[in-house]
């Protein structure tokens, strides 16, 4: 039995999932390991032709997912990308908030609208995602199948430390962990389970929009984290592991920070 051309389990078995930023790195891995997990996945980002091709690696594999063209954005993006797939599946039992973007710079000379970019993407999406997610969520986890729903938030080793040039980005970050910790605060005593993975390097295209000398001075200022880059797989295996633990289970319900060395 391999990954490739079998599922590993059932855990998720008719659940629903919907995963941002689900068109490369981190959200590629992990919809592919949801779905191996039993679950169906919606899979959600601007670059459809990426999606498609998603979607046909899931189900030749035996899985079920669909690809949703969408730019989390915009707030009515958002809620209609929820709703298509609350309208398709009738239900939804997983987010995961993984679209992401990082530009660096000094607080001095960064342009403004890599500010606004960053903030509208890392913070403003996750927020339209998470409140039109939250009512089916909601009943979802008062449903016997799993008694239980689940939101990931990606977040970064910046949302806890910060480094020169990563201002903007450690503002976004930082704003992550603490929506998490409220909204988990909101909804644990109705089994909404919401917890936050904190990646360090990761090899993704996250990095790619930064010039070659950011990305260097990006790598050496985490190298006393993250002893060698992380690859998508292995943040996706700690989401995996946090939406099919025991229904009771409160390990990692906040806080995980994937590591090389783990």
């Amino acid at each position: 039995m391999t990954r490739t051309d079998t599922m590993i389990d059932s855990k998720l078995a008719g659940t629903v999932a919907i995963v941002t930023g689900a068109s490369s790195g981190i959200g590629n891995a992990t919809a592919r390991l949801l779905a191996e997990h039993g679950a169906t996945v919606a899979v959600v980002a601007r670059r459809k032709d990426r999606l498609d091709a998603l979607v046909d690696a899931i189900t030749t594999s035996g899985g079920t997912a669909l690809a949703v063209e969408a730019d989390v954005t915009d707030r009515t993006h958002a809620e209609q990308a929820v709703s298509t797939v609350v309208d398709r599946f009738g239900r939804l039992d997983i987010l995961v908030n993984n679209a992401g973007l990082m530009l660096l710079g000094t607080v001095l000379d960064q342009d403004v609208d890599d500010w606004e970019r960053m903030i509208a993407i890392n913070q403003r999406g996750l927020l339209y995602m998470t409140k039109a997610s939250l009512p089916h969520l909601l009943a979802a986890a008062e449903h016997p199948l799993r008694g239980v729903a689940d939101v990931v938030n990606i977040s970064s080793i910046a949302g806890r430390q910060a480094w020169p040039k990563f201002a903007a980005y450690n503002m976004t970050k930082f704003g992550v962990n603490g929506f998490t910790e409220a909204l988990r605060q909101e909804v644990t005593q109705k089994h909404v389970r919401v917890g936050v993975l904190e990646p360090g390097a990761v090899a993704t295209e996250l990095k790619s929009h930064n010039s070659s000398e950011v990305e260097q001075e990006l790598l050496a200022s985490e190298a006393e984290n993250i002893p060698e880059l992380l690859e998508p797989e292995d943040i996706a295996e700690s989401i995996a592991f946090m939406v099919t633990r025991p229904r009771r289970s409160s390990i990692a319900e906040l806080w995980a920070m994937p590591t090389a060395q783990a």
